[in-house]
C-alpha cells in the first residue's frame, strides 16, 4: 500500500490514519472489506448527521485558519484529484470539488467579520 503521508511514521509525527501505519494495513484480514454488512436506515440517518456535524465544523475551524491553513485544504484537493492522464474517478472529481467549496464558504465566513467598533 502506497503510504502518501509527508511525514515518517515517528513519535514525532503519528500517521495521518490508520491506513499510513502499514503495520495495521497487513494485518488486516483482506477478506473484512469484500462484503461489508449492510447499513440499517437508522445507521445511514446517523452517518449523514454526524457527516454533516463534521462538514460544518471543518468549515468553522476554516473560519478561524489562517491563509497557510486555507492554502493546505485547496492542496490537499488538488492532491487527491486525479493526476493527468489517469482515470478520474467521480467520487474522487467529487470530494476535491467539496473540499474547494468548504474552503470557499469557509472564506465567507471570514469575510462576514463586523468591523471593530
Amino acid at each position: 500500500m502506497l503510504n502518501k503521508n509527508p511525514f515518517p511514521n515517528t513519535s514525532d509525527h503519528p500517521p495521518l490514519s490508520t491506513w499510513d501505519d502499514q503495520a495495521t494495513a497487513t494485518s488486516i484480514d483482506g477478506d473484512a472489506f469484500t462484503a461489508p454488512p449492510a447499513l440499517t436506515d437508522a445507521e445511514l440517518v446517523h452517518l449523514r448527521v454526524r457527516v454533516i456535524a463534521l462538514e460544518n465544523l471543518v468549515i468553522a475551524l476554516l473560519a478561524e485558519g489562517s491563509e497557510r491553513q486555507l492554502a493546505v485544504a485547496r492542496e490537499m484537493a488538488e492532491y487527491i484529484s486525479p493526476r493527468p492522464g489517469f482515470t478520474q474517478h467521480p467520487l474522487t472529481v467529487h470530494a476535491a470539488a467539496q473540499m474547494n467549496h468548504s474552503v470557499e464558504r469557509a472564506q465567507r465566513f471570514r469575510q462576514r467579520e463586523e468591523p471593530s467598533v
